[in-house]
């Protein structure tokens, strides 16, 4: 387990000192675009279960964030999907209509979303100036009434009203979703 600051905070943090740019960023978009949401504070969250005690604090689900790319390189798919359901790769490529995709790679990453392993999260789309990576949404995280994700850093875990992530934030990046209706078999 990671330790978690069991403080949950409303809104960006007071004193910036000691954060990267790109997490002030999300923060500062987040405020323009009037989404509120709430904050914890956590040692460095690689995988899923590490958000486990993030999720209980916040009461949500952290969904997995998966960064995919074709074998050519050429198309990008960051995939949200509940963090209990099994990722079948067959599944996800017939539904979205594509042949194998395996993970990019932390240099893609960072060159598309300007995030790192383990900080995957919709907010690195705000990154994605050019619409190279495809937003692709399971059903089953679009109908959540709440959202939570990473500001772009997997050192503190964020929690707002999912509607606002689709009809605020999401017109603000520029990013259509694609959905799929993904069942982990």
């Amino acid at each position: 387990m990671i330790e978690i600051d069991e403080q949950i905070y409303e809104g960006r943090p007071e004193n910036p000192a000691g954060r990267l740019e790109k997490e002030m960023r999300v923060y500062d978009l987040l405020d323009s675009l009037k989404i509120a949401y709430q904050r914890v504070d956590h040692g460095v969250a690689m995988t899923i279960e590490d958000c486990q005690g993030v999720d209980q604090l916040l009461g949500i689900d952290i969904c997995k964030n998966l960064f995919l790319t074709n074998s050519q390189k050429t198309r990008f798919y960051l995939l949200l999907m509940p963090g209990n359901k099994r990722f079948v790769t067959k599944e996800f490529c017939k539904q979205i209509k594509s042949p194998r995709l395996s993970f990019g790679s932390a240099e893609l990453m960072e060159e598309l979303l300007d995030l790192t392993p383990g900080s995957v999260s919709i907010m690195g789309l705000m990154n994605d100036t050019d619409n190279r990576v495809q937003l692709v949404i399971d059903q089953d995280v679009y109908r959540e009434d709440t959202f939570g994700c990473h500001p772009c850093i997997n050192t503190t875990s964020l929690k707002m009203k999912a509607s606002d992530v689709w009809e605020k934030f999401l017109p603000a990046v520029h990013h259509e979703p694609m959905f799929v209706d993904l069942k982990g078999e």
